[in-house]
Formats: C-alpha cells, sequence, structure tokens
C-alpha cells in the first residue's frame, strides 16, 4: 500500500513509511497533548509536496490555526496563497449559528452542531488530504448508534474518493461516543501528558494503538514540542 508521509521526523519509520494512502486516521488525545499539531504536521507536509490539502476548523479561528502552526516552524500562508490549502470556517458557522438561535428563535439547533456526514460536502474533487479538527465538537447531542453512523459515512466517503484524512479527537468525546471512531477508522494514534516518577516532570507520550496491514510497536514514544516542529526523544 502507497503511504504519505506524517511531517513527523521519525514516526514515519515507525509505522511502515507514513499513513496509508487514500485512508483515514484517528489522533486521539486529552487537551494540550499536541493532538491539533501533530495534524497539522501532515497537513504541512501534504502542502510542501504539492498535494492539495482542506483543513477544517470546527473549534479554531483559522489565523489561530496558521499563527499556533507558525510557533513551531509550519507556515501555511504561501500555501494558501498558491491555492495548495484551504481552510473551511466551521468554528465561526457555528458561533454565527448561535447568535441566530438566541435572536430569533431558531429550533434547528443541531443543524451544525450534528452534521458529520454534511463534512463531505465541503470538500473539493481535487483535495488529496484533509484534516478535520475535532470531530468531537459534532457528538454533544449524538446517541453512539447515530455517531457510529455518521463516522461510517464519512470515513467511507474519503476512502471512495482516495482521500487521505486525519482526524482530531478528543478524549472526553471519544468516552461519550463509547469509543466507537476507533473501529471505523484505518488508524488510530493517541497523544497524552503524564507524570514521569522517576524525573519528577510532566511528559507528552505519543502512542500508535493501530494502523491495519501495518506492523507496530504499542510502547509509547516520548516527545516534544520545538521551533520545528514534533520531536520524537530517543529512548
Amino acid at each position: 500500500m502507497e503511504r504519505v508521509h506524517t511531517g513527523i521526523i521519525g514516526l514515519d519509520e515507525m509505522i511502515g513509511g507514513g499513513y496509508p494512502k487514500g485512508r483515514t486516521i484517528l489522533i486521539l488525545g486529552t487537551t494540550g497533548s499536541a493532538k491539533t499539531i501533530l495534524g497539522v504536521s501532515f497537513i504541512h507536509k501534504a502542502c510542501q509536496e504539492g498535494r492539495k490539502s482542506l483543513i477544517i476548523a470546527t473549534e479554531e479561528l483559522p489565523e489561530d490555526i496558521i499563527a499556533q502552526s507558525e510557533s513551531v516552524g509550519m507556515s501555511f500562508e504561501k500555501f494558501k496563497t498558491d491555492g495548495i490549502l484551504a481552510i473551511e470556517k466551521i468554528y465561526e458557522e457555528r458561533t454565527t449559528h448561535a447568535k441566530e438561535i438566541l435572536a430569533y428563535g431558531i429550533d434547528d439547533s443541531d443543524r451544525l452542531q450534528s452534521n458529520i456526514i454534511g463534512l463531505l460536502d465541503r470538500i473539493s474533487a481535487d483535495i488529496d488530504s484533509v484534516l478535520i479538527d475535532n470531530i468531537g465538537v459534532f457528538t454533544l447531542n449524538m446517541s453512539p448508534n447515530e455517531f457510529r453512523a455518521q463516522i461510517d459515512s464519512l470515513v467511507v466517503g474519503l476512502t471512495k474518493r482516495n482521500i487521505t484524512a486525519v482526524l482530531i479527537m478528543d478524549t472526553s468525546a471519544d468516552s461519550r461516543t463509547e469509543n466507537i471512531a476507533s473501529y471505523s477508522v484505518y488508524g488510530v494514534l493517541r497523544t497524552s501528558i503524564k507524570d514521569n516518577p522517576f524525573t519528577g516532570s510532566r511528559e507528552r507520550l505519543l502512542e500508535v494503538l493501530k494502523i491495519r496491514n501495518t506492523k507496530i510497536s504499542l510502547e509509547p514514544m516520548r516527545f516534544e514540542i520545538t521551533s520545528k516542529g514534533i520531536e520524537l526523544m530517543k529512548k
């Protein structure tokens, strides 16, 4: 199976050469565990290699995502100017919709809050790589059965179009939906922050929980966020 680069030095080698092309990878993580940086690293590398890419921003303003990326050595401005990268502003739409509900008493409050399948309509035919950050925001009013149906439809739709996609999901949403997303996707990575009992310091960890048809190590890898992005630490 063809692979595409993750954008993380050392991670490609850990997972057989990169993310499987045309498949969907889920990145789970707690707040502050660098799951977004892991996702934008993939998109930045895709843009560098000339693959048309899309970020669907569901819980941050595009300018905040760009600023965060620039702080770790990844600039997206040239790619936006050249048309290699587009950003869908779902977060702004959600906040505008919330204001309309309050102001006019609109009763379809779930229209943008739980329409995962509708994200496919926002991906143009020429897109190769997609980052959706954060898929968890759609799950607040969704039953596990409905979420399974919608996430399956999203993943199948992306796969049929041969799009390599990374979905970000916070661990609270994953628990709320009974960990269903992990069964729908091709691969799962998890970031976390834990206390090291030997050093007394806090550390960020990256685990590869599964990637189908790929030999992986289940041992967590320590990593740091540097001015050049995520850096995996030697054992």
